[in-house]
């Protein structure tokens, strides 16, 4: 029997297993791909590695938004299952504080572009990018990262710029990734947003949907229904 599962702010979405085979095929997925990369990309001068690299941080984009369902907790509807999916996601994104980046998920749903938003800047695209990044990295983060750097390069026999290329490059273009599609396209210039969520969305078109930020582009959706998980969002259209 299906279970309602209870999302960050309260309401309800029958979500069955699909939530977690979702959020496993994305791991698994992006552990085969950063697996074959590194073992198997002997000569950065590829051309293909261009797109080992776009594929990458697709996946990496995944990671994060799988670990955003979980703040919903349509991930599982185990809350302990749920909350350990989300941790594990946001860890191998880029060793975030899973309980930090979720408390300020809440209050960005709670205040949308006010000054109570964590996520919200009056700024230009580059200013606002950065305070985005400054207010979630740490010390401990950076610390972490370069200690497993350091244990691939040395343990795993793997090159420092294979490393560079494709375990620092891909996450860090999948934040700009997240944070045009997912922060400030949907919500830049409020004033001239007419709706009650102070929210725009893309134009319907599934297959950039999915490519360009696994359909949260598709934003206002995703603020009237948070409760919807990403691969449900499209249904919105």
């Amino acid at each position: 029997m299906i279970k309602a599962t209870e999302s960050l702010l309260g309401m309800k979405v029958s979500i069955g297993q699909k939530g977690l085979f979702m959020a496993t095929l994305v791991i698994v997925t992006w552990f085969i791909a950063l697996v074959l990369v590194l073992k198997f990309a002997t000569n950065l001068y590829s051309p293909f590695n261009v797109l080992w690299v776009l594929l990458l941080t697709h996946l990496y984009t995944g990671l994060f938004i799988t670990a955003h369902d979980t703040f919903h907790g349509t991930v599982s509807e185990n809350k302990q299952i749920n909350k350990w999916v989300g941790i594990i996601c946001i860890t191998l994104y880029a060793a975030f504080d899973y309980s930090k980046v979720k408390a300020e998920h809440r209050k960005h749903h709670q205040s949308v572009a006010t000054e109570h938003d964590p996520d919200f800047y009056e700024g230009g695209f580059i200013t606002w990018y950065w305070k985005f990044l400054l207010h979630y990295i740490s010390v401990t983060q950076i610390v972490l990262l370069a200690i497993v750097f350091n244990l691939l390069h040395y343990l795993f026999d793997i090159p420092k710029a294979n490393l560079v290329v494709f375990w620092i490059l891909p996450p860090l273009l999948s934040t700009l990734q997240l944070f045009y599609f997912g922060t400030f396209q949907p919500h830049n210039h409020p004033e001239s947003i007419d709706n009650i969520h102070k929210t725009r969305s893309q134009k319907k078109n599934h297959l950039w949907g999915f490519i360009s930020c696994y359909f949260f582009g598709y934003h206002l959706e995703h603020h009237k229904k948070p409760y919807l998980p990403w691969w449900k969002l499209w249904s919105e259209k």
